[in-house]
């Protein structure tokens, strides 16, 4: 049995998130440096959002005011014994999010936490004694135009790209694109959800091992594009980074799909323990 020391994860989770934060995924930034748009605003756009970026690494700086919301994925081996690891999260955040702005509130009384915990954690138990925890900061600006869609079977493949295609349709304009798409298919609703975010962590630029998904991806990403919504929604060619699509089994008279955009401010990052 392996024991790690909460205190370090602590330390070492609190320092990943202070790093996601100043830094956005750096593909991000070199595919707003390599666009070659007809329309002069999305060029501009994406110019300055690249500096931006820059500038934000550069003097240490928040590259989005929206620090959002602390999401974990944690896969800990059942060889791992790791006591207090939940407490040991939450102290991450109060730590790396004590100059940040305070996001976390009730539901309903909107009374905030004033440290942004509690944090969203979601556990997988695997074989051996690996410890690995996953950082994404989500923003509610593309948080909130996420959608799920409960199809049947026979929608099929048709279904699927009409969904996803509606999804951004409806809410791309508002949630700060450039975006990366991340969709979850199978399982059951909190399933499909919870891939939808998963697919968000998968390098930009690569695509799902399963052939006919990596075809589905491809095919998504041009017709999401194709709607000319553009960086920052000022019209052009680049509305979609990505459309990165996970999948998992689901019951013969289901066919859920999650739909969960990304703004161009994909804050992500791993630690390995």
């Amino acid at each position: 049995m392996k024991t790690v020391d909460c205190a370090i994860v602590r330390e070492r989770v609190a320092r990943l998130i202070t790093e996601c934060l100043i830094k956005p995924d750096a593909a991000v930034t070199a595919a707003l440096d390599r666009l070659d748009s007809d329309n002069a605003l999305e060029s501009a756009a994406a110019k300055l959002i690249a500096e931006n970026n820059r500038i934000a690494e550069s003097k240490r700086l928040y590259c989005c005011q929206d620090t959002g919301q602390a999401l974990f994925f944690v896969r800990m081996g059942d060889g791992v014994c790791c006591k207090g690891l939940t407490a040991a999260l939450h102290g991450a955040v109060r730590d790396a999010y004590a100059g940040a702005r305070k996001s976390v509130a009730d539901p309903l009384t909107r009374q905030n936490t004033h440290d942004n915990t509690p944090a969203v954690i979601e556990t997988e138990i695997t074989d051996g004694e690996d410890l690995e925890i996953t950082f994404l900061a989500k923003g509610a600006g593309s948080e909130n135009m996420s959608r799920l869609y409960m199809l049947t079977p026979a929608d099929g493949a048709d279904g699927i790209v009409r969904s996803v295609v509606d999804a951004a349709e409806r809410g791309g304009r508002n949630a700060c694109p450039p975006l990366v798409v991340g969709v979850g298919i199978g399982g059951v609703t909190e399933t499909a959800c919870s891939l939808s975010k998963r697919a968000l962590l998968r390098p930009i630029g690569t695509y799902n091992a399963r052939a006919d998904v990596a075809a589905l991806e491809a095919q998504l990403t041009d017709k999401i594009n194709a709607l000319g919504i553009g960086v920052a929604a000022l019209g052009g060619n680049l509305t979609a980074l990505a459309v990165n699509i996970e999948v998992a089994p689901t019951h013969i008279g289901m066919l859920p799909v999650a739909v969960n955009l990304q703004c161009h401010s994909l804050r992500h990052g791993t630690v390995k323990l």
